[in-house]
């Protein structure tokens, strides 16, 4: 709880840095591809184009603050050489993993929860299962928190916690079915497609709220769960091992 209120005290304390900036992002997608290129696109999977963005931008904004809070934090501890302190401390590792990811998740889940609000004044926003949609979401901001945090142990500089963001997230998350449906590809490039992961997360998160989904939610479900008790057991690994600690 000390780590998670640390973490949280941070990112609140520069919230013009780490929460507005991807709220006014967000509104900006709703602005351009909701209401001025939405308009033009009409319905997709049932829905007004906007209603059917909507998941998909939330779910690319908790995924992407949940990450990058946990990977700049972690490496500046190391940077700092303030991480020899914890890691001198009786705070089992497990302990120190759980903090810094509970507080990249919460970070994660405030953007989502800002974001969501400011769909509102674009378009309504239905919940078809609220269990699916909020264990979906939890389940991809602990994900990501999780993968931030590794990213950090082997980062050396603050450049190296940008690369990852900038060429495996960023594509993914535009090719992830954030603004398409899937049964608008050949059939070559559904199968392509489908080897994406964050295409399952905002599927299976738009299922949620709108009832509708290009993936099997169970495998989506399946794989969430399986990816975060891998990404969880190599982060013990790496604190355990200490070998990546210095900056």
């Amino acid at each position: 709880m000390t780590l998670l209120r640390k973490e949280i005290r941070r990112f609140t304390r520069i919230w013009v840095q780490t929460l507005l900036p991807p709220a006014i992002t967000m509104a900006l997608y709703f602005v351009i591809f909701g209401k001025l290129i939405g308009s033009r696109i009409g319905d997709m999977g049932g829905f007004d184009y906007i209603q059917f963005v909507v998941p998909g931008l939330i779910m690319m904004a908790v995924l992407t603050n949940s990450y990058s809070n946990v990977s700049s934090s972690f490496f500046s501890a190391k940077f700092q050489k303030s991480i020899e302190e914890l890691l001198v401390s009786p705070t089992p590792n497990y302990i120190i993993l759980l903090g810094y990811c509970l507080g990249g998740v919460a970070r994660g889940l405030a953007v989502g929860v800002a974001v969501t609000i400011l769909s509102l004044f674009f378009t309504d926003l239905p919940i078809y299962s609220w269990v699916i949609t909020v264990s979906i979401v939890i389940l991809t901001a602990v994900l990501f928190a999780l993968a931030g945090f590794i990213n950090a142990m082997f980062a050396n500089t603050f450049d190296d916690i940008s690369i990852v963001p900038t060429f495996v997230l960023t594509p993914l998350t535009y090719l992830g079915g954030v603004f398409f449906s899937i049964d608008l590809l050949s059939e070559f490039w559904q199968g392509v497609a489908q080897l994406n992961p964050i295409l399952y997360m905002v599927n299976a998160f738009r299922y949620g709220m709108l009832g509708v989904s290009d993936v099997n939610i169970g495998l989506a479900f399946g794989g969430l769960v399986l990816c975060v008790i891998v990404l969880f057991a190599v982060g013990l690994h790496l604190l355990k091992n200490g070998k990546r600690l210095r900056a």
